[in-house]
């Protein structure tokens, strides 16, 4: 029941971060292979959860179940072993971590350059060979490099 237990908190969590696609690995034989339909529900006290873990898994465009040995996942296996350990006080609570999604306007700013290259051409030229423009001075070549930072050559 546990096993079936962890699996349902698990798709609880990614149905309410809206997760679309979605991998399960696990160790329990039992749940994975009754899960995926290969092996019968015969335990009464299963059957609930069984039927509640495919009404959540409705829920995914694509959702796929996947046995893995315990052996093959000693260190989720570690990691769920001393996440166990930890005893969680009112000193020691971890507050939980809030990620702020903006869904306000994106603003851009049309720049018209009087030469004939993209805006982009340096940070292009430097990701390609690594040099600088003849013209750059030590702060022009410290903003390219940061600018360059965020950017990569896809297919060139």
């Amino acid at each position: 029941m546990a096993k079936y237990e962890a699996c349902i908190l698990g798709l609880q969590a990614a149905i309410d971060f809206k997760v679309k696609e979605l991998e399960v690995f696990g160790d329990s034989m039992l749940t994975i292979f009754q899960t995926l339909g290969q092996w019968k529900t015969k335990d009464a006290k299963l059957v609930p959860y069984h039927e509640y873990l495919e009404e959540l898994a409705e829920n995914f465009e694509k959702i796929s179940f996947t046995y893995t040995p315990r052996i093959k996942n000693q260190f989720a296996d570690a990691l769920a072993t001393l996440a166990s350990m930890v005893s969680i006080t009112k000193e020691n609570l971890i507050e939980p971590l809030e990620i702020e999604i903006a869904k306000g306007p994106a603003h851009c700013d049309a720049i018209e350059t009087t030469d004939e290259q993209p805006w982009y051409e340096n940070i292009k030229h430097f990701l390609q060979t690594g040099q600088y423009p003849t013209f750059a001075n030590q702060r022009d070549k410290k903003t390219l490099r940061r600018l360059a930072a965020h950017y990569f050559l896809s297919g060139e």
